[in-house]
């Protein structure tokens, strides 16, 4: 659902400490209305108790309803882990505000806890004071001894310091289908509907398009679609009628949060997608997708495999060789070539980029990086591929490297590396991360008309005239403002040139072993990716008075900038900067970085780009990071750069 915003923007604040502005009213039902200025809820049950589901229909209808939102889906690696355990725990937490926002939030208002496990898994994360909502039916003592609970939190005091409602979610739900002939298995499962129901009457969510989405789901199935309503209507309505929740709240629109146009909440996996469709567009060139199904970038290919209408054709292949193969060869036959997968995939397709390196043909590697080494974490998130990116290939293949900072981002980097690639006919990796292809957050639909210029032309005939005045086609011979090579289609009359791995002549691309003609080729390549335009570095900093710098990369925008405007707002002096090129750096780097006497680099790896920085520049760049699968708390990162802020 879209959301048209014709306000101006505000940033005004972010994930403050306080979200309640004091203001109440009453509703006309004898309860009290709260109004707040943000929220963060985490909906947390088992694997199969349907919490993405609920969190992605709370999510839609908070966008629809036009607050600024942040998501983070958590879940288990397995496809179903062992029921009422602590590794099959799965949440999903979503942080809305009237106001600009940029982290799915720290630490979660109101939990919705479906059983001891999700309970115990979670309740670390929540602050003294907040709200838990609990399952009171899972609570047996068989549910509560497999995670390690002597006796249920319920009635022990442990959870005196929280706002506790205990709800029988499971049993009112089944109360409520009782006429609808499902078994109570069955009907059972509707409880994370009834859950969404109670939660969206808490914060006054709109109501219609669940509705309109679980007849739309389960349209071959009425009689689950009724059901699943119904449970939702109940849970809406219990909270109107019963005591125990006296309170519900409002979070009013973030009008002022956005430049002005059309919105719609998307994933950064979804924005990728669309961003690769419109970059077929813009070239003129048919999109080709080869890929084999990995977490967390499976989405890419379940998405562009819908978009046959926009000259979209997708290849699932057997392994990952196979499908940059396949992607390679649509390249050479004309087509916007893309390969999708995480880290695993990019260590087996490393010869063929190679390969793409040496053929010097545009295709597009997107990396949705993930926690490693090998199959490591794959439903969690991490930074840890950018060395691989750069330099994960033998002898000398340098590729272009695009990060995108946000869900919403992913859209516009997308086509970013696009241009990159038919530009200056290169592979390009596209580093996103499991963060960003699961969150999501509003985007603004752009126009057509804003949209990058690409059109491509293939030569069609003679670009060389020998000595003895004859024409012909030289396959490497280069622009020389980009020094790219022609693209020529097979099959074009007259413009048929060797392809393979071995060293190419330069100009004729014959087949060439002079040392002097490979070094030169080598030195091109190279200066090829150097001489890539990109924008210069902007800074942040207000007042020109920063004497530390934070440098930040892809995902970790959103808590690097939470923290900064946090220590902002204490009055301290400090300038950010965001990577979005990391091969070719933006020229003006060097000059930014020595602009500042000291400068922080959190990354959620050991320190890759402070690496490269410091081997690059001869800056003294210090690291902040982390690596155990999820992005950085903004309270705990803000902690880390104020220290930083007085060291000597």
């Amino acid at each position: 659902m879209a959301v048209h915003i014709a306000e101006g923007k505000d940033t005004h604040g972010e994930e403050g400490s306080h979200s309640q502005n004091g203001k109440r009213n009453g509703d006309g039902n004898g309860k009290e209305v709260r109004r707040l200025d943000r929220v963060i809820i985490r909906f947390a049950g088992d694997s199969g108790d349907g919490m993405q589901l609920t969190g992605d229909r709370f999510t839609s209808e908070t966008a629809s309803f036009g607050n600024d939102l942040s998501t983070l889906p958590n879940f288990p690696a397995e496809i179903r882990a062992p029921a009422g355990t602590l590794p099959g725990v799965s949440s999903f937490q979503l942080h809305f505000a009237d106001h600009d926002i940029l982290t799915p939030g720290d630490a979660p208002n109101v939990l919705v806890a479906m059983n001891p496990a999700a309970l115990k898994a979670n309740i670390a994360d929540v602050p003294r004071g907040a709200e838990i909502i609990v399952n009171t039916d899972e609570f047996t003592p068989r549910a509560l001894q497999k995670v390690g609970y002597a006796e249920s939190p319920l009635n022990d005091g442990s959870l005196d310091a929280y706002r506790v409602h205990p709800v029988q979610l499971t049993t009112l739900t089944v109360e409520a289908l009782k006429s609808h002939g499902l078994s109570r298995k069955d009907a059972g499962r509707c409880k994370n509907m009834f859950a969404l129901g109670l939660l969206s009457w808490m914060y006054h969510r709109p109501t219609e398009g669940t509705e309109k989405f679980l007849r739309a789901k389960f349209a071959k199935k009425p009689e689950i679609a009724e059901a699943n309503i119904v449970a939702f209507r109940t849970g809406w309505n219990f909270g109107e009628t019963t005591e125990d929740f006296a309170v519900s709240y409002e979070v009013a629109p973030a009008t002022k949060a956005f430049p002005a146009g059309t919105y719609r909440n998307i994933s950064g996996n979804l924005a990728l997608s669309y961003g690769l469709i419109a970059a077929g567009r813009q070239t003129g060139l048919p999109l080709f997708l080869g890929a084999y199904p990995i977490t967390p970038a499976s989405d890419i290919l379940h998405e562009l495999s819908r978009h046959k209408n926009f000259g979209v054709r997708t290849f699932q292949a057997e392994d990952e060789i196979a499908a940059i193969g396949a992607a390679l060869g649509a390249a050479f036959g004309g087509s916007l070539a893309v390969t999708s997968n995480s880290g695993p995939g990019v260590a087996l397709k490393s010869e063929t980029i190679g390969l793409a390196v040496s053929l010097e043909l545009p295709l597009l590697i997107v990396d949705i990086q993930r926690g490693g080494p090998s199959t490591g974490l794959p439903t969690k998130t991490e930074q840890a591929d950018l060395l691989q990116a750069m330099y994960g290939r033998n002898g000398e293949a340098p590729v272009p490297i695009v990060a995108p900072k946000t869900p919403a981002d992913c859209f516009d980097a997308a086509l970013e590396a696009a241009r990159i690639a038919v530009t200056y006919r290169t592979p390009v990796f596209l580093l996103s991360d499991g963060y960003l292809a699961n969150g999501s957050e509003p985007w603004r639909i752009p126009q057509v008309d804003e949209l990058p210029e690409m059109l491509v032309q293939f030569p069609q005939g003679p670009n060389h005239v020998l000595d003895d005045g004859t024409e012909v086609f030289w396959p490497y011979k280069r622009d020389p403002q980009t020094l790219a090579r022609p693209w020529a289609i097979p099959g074009t009359p007259g413009l048929e040139h060797r392809i393979g791995g071995i060293e190419k002549q330069d100009g004729t691309g014959n087949i060439s072993y002079d040392p002097a003609n490979h070094d030169f080729m080598v030195r091109t390549r190279q200066a090829k990716i150097d001489g890539i335009q990109v924008p210069d570095l902007d800074v942040d900093d207000p007042g020109g008075h920063a004497k530390l710098l934070v440098l930040g990369w892809g995902s970790t925008y959103g808590p690097i900038t939470a923290a900064v405007r946090r220590l902002r707002r204490e009055g301290q002096h400090i300038a950010q900067a965001h990577l979005r090129h990391l091969n070719p750096f933006p020229r003006n780097l060097g000059e930014v970085l020595r602009s500042y006497d000291r400068v922080v680099i959190p990354e959620m790896n050991l320190g890759q780009l402070a690496l490269l920085i410091r081997a690059k520049y001869l800056v003294d760049a210090q690291s902040h990071t982390q690596v155990n699968g999820m992005p950085f708390k903004a309270e705990q990162l803000a902690t880390a750069l104020k220290e930083a802020l007085h060291a000597h």
